[in-house]
């Protein structure tokens, strides 16, 4: 990695560097040449595939909405192609099998279009009117924190229903162009390197939703114990569909303030895409719980959206999001370094790597506490 500037909390933010292309020599060579081709196809035709209907969609959501600027394209075209290199290189390092490549469920995303069209009106309605609080009777509201009693992306149902559950993860790789699983493996390294010095690594993923993440530990990391926790009970019905598979997993209902596991029992403890969804004060309450029940020397690694200390020139891009979309809680996000929260939480911050429109922070929890 190349070290190009240095964030807000003073930890090195690093970019990828260019991947020097492999020479061809043999028919071993040509078989991997082949791959990374088809590869590369595969994820520029779902990105293609996508960018008129989203294009349409944020023109319809908001109609004030400026385009990204030139140098913003440009800039998301370069991390576009340095996500697709780390992706493939991660599979020669061995960090991940090839076959997480193609863990893409295309048959079921396409399955859920016409449910996700006919619930449009629906989104468009609540988007126009501001109905935040459009959520389903039948949830026991007293169940879950006010912060979370929202409907979130403006997605019906918030986070508390099997459709809502049945939808995410299908409308999430269509607002992101089929990157977000790419995004997500960014995580699976980190957790790799720590997990190495372990026969059998205690794994917590937090706010796990429908278990893609663990899903892709579980086939990085077989001798893995892995446990997710989430507030939804929907979605770890869902996450537990998706696990089917996966032999040594267990999943818990419960809030991320306040993880029901003793301290220091987790080698590694990951989040993917929480944060940004969690007030402030939340948020490290949240990450204080993390670093608990991590073992001294541990490791903390977060999978989230980029932020300006490491994406300054996604500005307009970072900041539409919460204009477009209900999210409370991300123009705050945005300014609050994760590597810094880290450090405010007692945690020692390793690396900090934006990737698109995510970033990875790792941290530990100190050796001697």
């Amino acid at each position: 990695m190349e070290t190009l500037a240095v964030n807000g909390s003073g930890l090195p933010i690093e970019q990828p560097a260019e991947a020097p292309a492999p020479p061809v020599a043999s028919f071993a060579d040509i078989g991997v040449g082949l791959h990374r081709l088809l590869y590369k196809l595969q994820q520029r035709g779902l990105t293609l595939s996508t960018v008129p209907a989203v294009a349409l969609w944020h023109a319809i959501m908001n109609r004030h909405r400026d385009p990204p600027g030139r140098e913003a394209l440009a800039l998301l075209e370069r991390r576009y192609t340095a996500l697709l290199d780390q992706d493939l290189r991660n599979v020669a390092l061995g960090y991940y099998p090839r076959a997480l490549l193609h863990d893409f469920p295309l048959t079921e995303y396409l399955a859920r279009i016409p449910e996700a069209i006919l619930d449009m009106p629906r989104v468009l309605w609540r988007s126009y009117r501001g109905r935040h609080d459009d959520l389903p009777h039948e949830a026991h509201m007293g169940d879950y924190p006010p912060y979370y009693r929202r409907t979130f992306h403006w997605q019906t149902d918030g986070w508390l229903s099997d459709r809502s559950a049945r939808l995410y993860d299908a409308g999430v790789e269509f607002l992101f162009g089929g990157t977000a699983d790419v995004m997500r493996r960014m995580a699976i390294p980190p957790v790799v390197e720590r997990a190495i010095a372990t026969d059998r690594p205690r794994i917590l993923d937090v706010g796990c939703g429908t278990g893609r993440f663990l899903r892709f530990l579980g086939r990085a990391i077989p001798q893995a114990r892995l446990y997710g926790l989430d507030l939804s009970p929907y979605y770890l019905k869902k996450a537990r569909h998706v696990l089917r598979s996966v032999p040594d997993v267990r999943l818990v209902t419960e809030n991320a303030q306040d993880i029901p596991f003793a301290d220091g029992c987790f080698d590694i403890v990951c989040s993917v895409f929480l944060f940004h969804e969690l007030p402030s004060a939340v948020r490290r309450d949240v990450m204080r719980e993390m670093r608990r029940v991590l073992k001294p020397g541990g490791r903390l690694v977060i999978c989230d959206s980029a932020q300006l200390s490491d994406s300054p020139g996604l500005h307009d891009v970072l900041a539409n999001f919460p204009c477009t979309y209900h999210e409370p809680y991300y123009a705050d996000y945005l300014d609050d370094d994760l590597a810094a929260t880290a450090a405010e939480c007692d945690l020692e911050p390793v690396s900090s790597t934006p990737w698109l429109v995510s970033k990875v922070m790792v941290a530990r929890r100190p050796a001697a506490a």
